[in-house]
């Protein structure tokens, strides 16, 4: 892809937001931003961060006006992420708090808006490019403050959250706040180089360096949800495989066999949850989250159906969850599960809604990832598979860079598969967005 200004770019900066640097600038601040929100905060302050996601909304506004010729509205947003948000809308109006329950929507379409400006200015390469240069950073950052704090040093970074456990081989939590959370993004890594080394789009070094990086951080992580996602995303990985490479007239059946594999699976693995557990050395941590999710539980039995308004992370002066904090003696910011935290927050009907995003864009992601050749479009299913495991055992989905990916991964599916193609909106039929088939050089196709 040239970086020229396409024709009928009203002046220079038209020109300039209609460019493919500008587009690639956008992405990667954007990236930068939402992932290294929890250290921008204790760096500068919470103003600063949404100051910052605010500007970027506005340019993000710009950029879509620049390209509005190659932009359908029809395929602009997937429908059933629009009908989710504006649950989240609606919930204002039975909250308890309706000016801080519609901050908190204000901040979740914020990031979703940033999501859907990357899905339709970056192809499916070039956000793959764009995350793995930010992560790199991110990434590296996080271990050279975790060897200066806890070797050098030997001083906490108390003003980060770095406890400098890194000469005892963790747990870390590099500038991301908490064990999971690097866990977390540490995986969404370790995906993103593989497929950037598998489509040959950075150097082999590089690459394999990347890889180094992103797995010594998720081991010294030491968090227990990263085992359950190296299993859950290898599955996954393994599973897809086996598609890619089965004949097309044998797809149909395989696909319906590894769903009833999966469906057992989750009941196998409901059945042996305590030996697993025991296993993972993470019995104490799992009893206090089963008992906090039974209580969210009992208390959703009050509003079933819409719940108690959307909040987002948890408003600590606000009812359910202060009661909640109270009856355990504890102080938790969210449900520790994503899709209980979307029950209690927008009741049942919110739920249903949310696993109808979750499942419509995994479905057609993985399809795509199926039946195409290049490697590259593997990366959706798979993020979205990290993010719905990590979602039992977080609510990191619900909210910042979760929530940003997870838009982006439904909005990127929807671009193929969707029942908008029928409606004839001049893209192929299985593309993956505007400039998807001119922005795949044949060197990036990857191997199938």
């Amino acid at each position: 892809m040239t970086d020229t200004p396409r024709e009928g770019s009203p002046g220079w900066l038209g020109a300039l937001l209609d460019s493919a640097s500008f587009a690639r600038a956008f992405t990667l601040i954007v990236f930068g931003t939402v992932f290294s929100a929890y250290a921008i905060e204790r760096i500068a302050g919470h103003v600063t961060y949404v100051t910052i996601v605010a500007g970027l909304c506005v340019l993000g506004l710009a950029v879509m006006i620049a390209r509005r010729r190659e932009i359908s509205l029809l395929r602009l947003v997937p429908t059933t992420v629009l009908i989710f948000i504006g649950w989240a809308l609606a919930s204002v109006a039975w909250s308890g708090d309706a000016s801080a329950s519609f901050w908190s929507w204000v901040s979740m379409a914020a990031l979703a808006f940033l999501a859907v400006v990357i899905g339709h200015v970056r192809d499916t390469l070039q956000t793959v490019r764009a995350l793995g240069d930010v992560l790199r950073l991110l990434l590296s950052v996080s271990l050279a403050l975790e060897v200066l704090s806890g070797i050098l040093l030997d001083i906490p970074f108390t003003f980060l959250g770095i406890q400098g456990n890194i000469a005892q081989l963790g747990p870390v939590q590099g500038i991301f706040g908490t064990r999971n959370l690097l866990g977390f993004v540490a995986v969404i890594a370790l995906i993103t180089f593989l497929i950037e080394y598998r489509t040959q789009s950075v150097r082999p070094g590089v690459s394999v360096a990347s890889v180094v990086l992103a797995g010594g951080l998720a081991a010294l992580s030491d968090s227990p949800t990263v085992v359950v996602l190296a299993l859950g995303v290898g599955l996954a990985v393994g599973a897809l495989a086996l598609v890619r490479h089965a004949r097309a007239e044998r797809r149909a059946a395989l696909q319906l066999t590894l769903g009833a594999l999966v469906v057992v699976g989750v009941f196998v693995g409901y059945a042996a949850r305590h030996p697993i557990i025991a296993l993972l050395g993470a019995g104490t941590d799992f009893s206090m989250r089963v008992e906090l999710w039974n209580l969210m539980v009992d208390i959703l039995r009050q509003k079933p159906v819409q719940g108690f308004g959307w909040f987002g992370v948890w408003d600590q002066q606000e009812y359910p969850f202060n009661a909640i904090n109270y009856l355990l003696d504890t102080n938790h910011a969210t449900g520790l599960n994503a899709y209980f935290d979307v029950a209690l927050q927008l009741g049942w009907l919110g739920l249903v809604l949310f696993l109808a995003v979750a499942a419509l864009a995994l479905a057609r992601s993985w399809l795509v990832a199926g039946e195409r050749r290049s490697v590259v479009y593997a990366w959706t299913p798979l993020i979205l598979v990290t993010l719905l495991i990590d979602s039992m055992f977080e609510s990191f989905v619900l909210t910042g860079l979760g929530w940003l990916m997870f838009v982006l991964c439904a909005v990127r599916a929807g671009q193929s598969r969707s029942w908008r193609e029928r409606l004839g909106s001049g893209t192929d039929a299985g593309g993956d967005g505007p400039a998807e088939a001119a922005a795949l050089p044949h060197a990036e196709e990857g191997k199938a």
